[in-house]
């Protein structure tokens, strides 16, 4: 009777090596399969074994069944159990390739390359497809996490062909969403290969403006690449602009208050709107009709869509309130595509809805990028007191310190009293009184010493109005912090032409509209000759209705094209994935009274 069960215990830790390994192979050595037992069973008989190789590829199989259930605490436990550098090379590929997977979960890309960086990956083309296309998957991902776009894209068009239905349409549409965020000077295809074509189709759909020219674009390509995967099957962004584009857009609804508060906004912003639709008519091209609505004398929101409805309107551009716009984001969806001309506190909105506007936050956030392009990394915050101040401080905060800058003070101004000494206490400078005068008591006789600042601040963030700034700048001179750079946002700058006013804002630079910092823009210069007060801070919403016209049929386009952009008057216009309109801006500096546009940095 025991012989019988030693020989039935035999017979099953057979069948179960059998199941956790393939075919044996002298130099690469058994991979594990998905086993039939279960962890506990692996691990078990991996105690039992006495062939260390037997009882490191059940461990092995162990760790990767356990992952594969989605414990990767127990799967990473199990797999330090595992003596890799003891194994065969192609256990090692497959162990390394589960570390890999272990530290995408962890949200760790760099510890995932740094596994797959192990020298048995040299030899994964002699392992089985499956095995293949596992690492290279954890590996394109890795890259993409890492930041590494276009290595990442390579990987995946390298698996490409070794997939197979839903595996390899997601592959496909992988591959175009990485190139496509690629930026423009970064697609100069230099081979004839797959990854030459994919890249080549990015940029002459980039560089393309309507979306009749990039359908043009794309048939063109597609004539000239016939055997190209993207050509087969044009990944799925492409065929929504295509259907777009058999669907031009023949009439708006403009939605902007006449009456009340923000009747002079919605002025500004419908004047722009209309100078950019006429610029079209001369132009020759068909604009879509324009018919307008007072959102000032709204009763419901559900009322209008009816009525805009019954008037054929297929895009709203509207609503500027800021209750209208949250009233809208709240809803599960809209009956018509809207883009607001504001923004919503919540993140995610219906479909349907998207939204635009002149965000602080943005300024705030292109201040990072171009403290952290100059090769800053210390920043001193300046924001007035208050709701805005707040938002616009957080906002600057999160993006430098996601890139790896750090804050070293803080200061919220509010009454131009307590300045100085608001300056002072930010670079030490009491401190440093206090030190002299230590001296001084100590030496016994009058010391000559003048007081020295903080030396780890690089620059100041300074949000504020130009008359606050006005007195910081002069006073930052004065408490010996006149040589710290200042980088502000667009709100020191009242477009006024006043020399003295600038004169005492000497050195600050700030990011600013293209619209407020091109006097010779054809399209400005026909709005201010009409109306003058879009030459100084009112411009900025008149750059808005231009842009809100401008970006009006091409929702469609940023939406399906990661990262692309429009060249804008209130800025260089993208897209989040929540459907927001984000702005980045052109820089200028004050220097002896004027306005000096700066050079732009790579972004």
């Amino acid at each position: 009777m025991i012989a019988c069960l030693r020989l039935f215990t035999a017979l099953c830790l057979a069948a179960l090596l059998a199941a956790c390994a393939s075919s044996p192979s002298s130099s690469l050595g058994e991979l594990p399969r998905t086993p039939d037992a279960s962890i506990e069973q692996l691990l078990e008989q991996a105690a039992q074994s006495k062939d260390p190789e037997k009882a490191a590829l059940l461990r092995l199989s162990a760790a990767d069944l356990a992952y594969r259930q989605g414990n990767a605490g127990q799967s990473a436990q199990i797999l330090q159990q595992v003596p890799v550098e003891q194994l065969k090379p192609g256990q090692q590929v497959f162990a390394s390739t589960l570390a890999a997977e272990l530290a995408m979960v962890r949200n760790q890309p760099k510890a995932a390359l740094t596994a797959l960086s192990h020298p048995s990956l040299q030899r994964l083309s002699e392992l089985p497809v499956e095995q293949q296309v596992r690492t290279g998957t954890v590996h394109a991902r890795a890259l993409e996490a890492d930041g590494q776009t276009l290595a990442a894209a390579r990987e995946r068009i390298f698996i490409a062909p070794m997939l197979e239905g839903e595996a390899a349409s997601k592959n496909h549409e992988a591959i175009w969403t990485l190139i496509a965020s690629l930026p423009t000077d970064q697609l100069q295809p230099t081979t004839t290969d797959d990854l030459g074509g994919w890249m080549a189709l990015a940029l002459a759909v980039k560089t393309a403006g309507t979306l009749e020219q990039q359908q043009a674009a794309i048939d063109a390509w597609r004539a000239q690449n016939p055997k190209h995967p993207a050509a087969i099957q044009l990944p799925l962004p492409l065929t929504k602009l295509k259907e777009l584009a058999s669907q031009p857009l023949s009439k708006i609804a403009l939605l902007l208050p006449q009456d009340g508060p923000l009747a002079s906004v919605g002025k500004a912003l419908r004047e722009g709107f209309m100078a950019a639709h006429y610029q079209a008519q001369q132009a020759g091209q068909k604009p879509p009709a324009i018919e307008f609505y007072d959102s000032s004398k709204l009763t419901s929101m559900d009322e209008f869509y009816r009525k805009a409805q019954a008037d054929g309107v297929q895009l709203v551009v509207g609503p500027l309130e800021k209750p209208l716009v949250k009233q809208l984001s709240a809803r599960p969806q809209l009956p018509i595509t809207t883009l607001a001309l504001n923004y919503s506190e919540g993140e995610q909105g219906p479909a349907q809805l998207f939204q635009f506007g002149l965000a602080a936050e943005d300024e705030a956030r292109e201040v990072s990028r171009r403290a952290r392009a100059d090769g800053l990394h210390r920043a001193a915050i300046m924001v007035p007191k208050g709701e805005w101040g707040d938002r616009v401080m957080r906002a600057f905060s999160q993006d430098w310190q996601a890139n790896g800058g750090s804050i070293v003070a803080t200061e919220r101004v509010d009454q131009p009293v307590q300045l100085a000494q608001q300056i002072a206490d930010m670079f030490q400078l009491r401190q440093s009184e206090g030190r002299a005068k230590s001296l001084q008591s100590t030496v016994g006789s009058q010391v000559a010493a003048q007081p020295s600042r903080r030396q780890d601040i690089e620059f100041i963030f300074l949000a504020a109005t130009p008359q606050q700034a006005q007195q910081i700048k002069p006073t930052l001179n004065f408490q010996y912090a006149g040589d710290v750079p200042v980088y502000a946002t667009s709100h020191v700058f009242s477009a006024s032409g006043d020399v003295n006013q600038y004169n005492d804002m000497n050195g600050i630079r700030f990011c600013e509209t293209p619209w407020l910092l091109d006097a010779n823009d054809p399209l400005r210069k026909q709005v201010t000759a009409q109306w003058p007060q879009a030459a100084g801070s009112l411009g900025r919403l008149y750059a808005m209705g231009v842009d809100a016209y401008r970006l009006a049929p091409r929702l469609g386009q940023l939406k399906a094209l990661p990262d692309s952009r429009i060249e804008g008057q209130s800025g260089s216009l993208g897209m989040t994935q929540n459907q927001r309109v984000v702005r980045q801006l052109p820089w200028a500096q004050f220097t002896n009274g004027q306005v000096q546009r700066l050079p732009d940095t790579p972004r």
